[in-house]
């Protein structure tokens, strides 16, 4: 997992192109502007899905991971906690291919607090928790940008 604030982006556009595209459009984008939902960067390579939520109690939430995508997590407004851990660490349920998704149970070995501006990078071996309170109950936008694996 990479953590870092958006104005430092520029260090990890040597991590892969897509990620780099997925960053420049996080520094780039009228992200306020955006409708919930999904918005193409580039196609199914590249895209971003804006979010708003109230943040939650882990009990609340579930552990995921995903196998064919990178997500770029961006937290726009609000401040939300985000949990993560090694994958091998957690036992999982079967892969759900159509949604990349592997859902696990296990306990965080780490979770960082996130605020405006501040982005994580999540890879594939990083089962993570998003969107728990960092403090309590916080409205939250956040832009995911899944990054497709080749």
């Amino acid at each position: 997992m990479v953590y870092d604030h958006i104005k430092y982006a520029s260090e990890y556009f040597n991590l892969s192109q897509g990620i780099r595209s997925a960053l420049v459009y996080l520094q780039q984008a009228d992200l306020a502007a955006l409708a919930p939902g999904r918005h193409d960067i580039e196609g199914d390579d590249v895209f971003a899905l804006v979010s708003d939520y109230d943040t939650r109690l882990p009990s609340e939430a579930f552990w995921e991971a995903h196998r064919r995508h990178v997500d770029v997590q961006y937290v726009q407004r609000g401040r939300e906690r985000i949990a993560c851990g090694d994958l091998a660490r957690f036992s999982t349920e079967p892969y759900d291919a159509e949604r990349d998704l592997t859902v696990a149970t296990g306990a965080a070995s780490q979770s960082v607090e996130v605020g405006p501006g501040g982005f994580v990078i999540l890879f594939p071996h990083d089962v993570h928790m998003p969107g728990l309170q960092a403090g309590g109950v916080d409205a939250v936008r956040k832009i995911v940008v899944k990054v497709r694996i080749r």
